[in-house]
């Protein structure tokens, strides 16, 4: 189970955990007895203490860009639903998630009011179209993208060139992590080619 917000695609949020000593467990592998890959797991309730697994003893939120709660909550695995792990209570995580994203909006560059309407209503329109005149929304689909091909390229051109703005910066003006904001500038710049 992971958390989403729209407008911030690098900032996938899940239930963490923490051993007795206060480390967090690296990845649960599990041999599925074929071939010659093995997956993994992080998902918190691995961590159950079974078949030689870690024993988290406490969960918090975590968020991909690196982020950890400082709220820490117990787990009580004897209330754990194996068929139904969503009934756990991971409410105090969650919101401790949407904090940090509160956090990470506020110190994003907000969209000017009137063009976050438009986008909106571009996307609602959308939306109504597409069972009814699917080919209206391909030629609109289209259109977004011939003008995202413009104006993606040349804002990224004047970012980088004459602003000299540090990745870090760009980053927590777009309101992802900086990996996610080099690859829609290395994106733009590669469409501009």
């Amino acid at each position: 189970m992971s958390w989403k917000r729209d407008g911030f695609d690098s900032h996938v949020g899940e239930v963490g955990v923490l051993l007795a000593d206060g480390s967090e467990p690296g990845p649960v592998y599990v041999d599925m007895g074929s071939g010659g890959h093995v997956p993994s797991f992080t998902d918190w309730w691995v961590y159950d203490g079974a078949v030689r697994r870690p024993l988290a003893t406490t969960m918090r939120g975590r968020c991909a860009c690196g982020w950890r709660g400082e709220r820490i909550f117990p787990i009580d695995w004897q209330q754990v639903d194996r068929d139904d792990l969503d009934a756990y209570d991971t409410s105090g995580p969650e919101q401790d998630w949407e904090s940090h994203l509160d956090e990470v909006a506020a110190r994003a560059v907000p969209l000017p009011e009137d063009l976050a309407g438009l986008l909106r209503r571009v996307r609602e329109r959308l939306d109504e179209l597409v069972d009814d005149d699917p080919l209206a929304v391909v030629k609109a689909a289209g259109e977004l993208e011939a003008t995202v091909a413009f104006f993606g390229p040349l804002a990224t051109r004047i970012v980088t060139s004459s602003e000299q703005l540090p990745l870090a910066q760009v980053a927590q003006v777009l309101g992802m992590t900086e990996q996610a904001a080099g690859s829609r500038l290395r994106h733009y710049e590669y469409m501009a080619l």
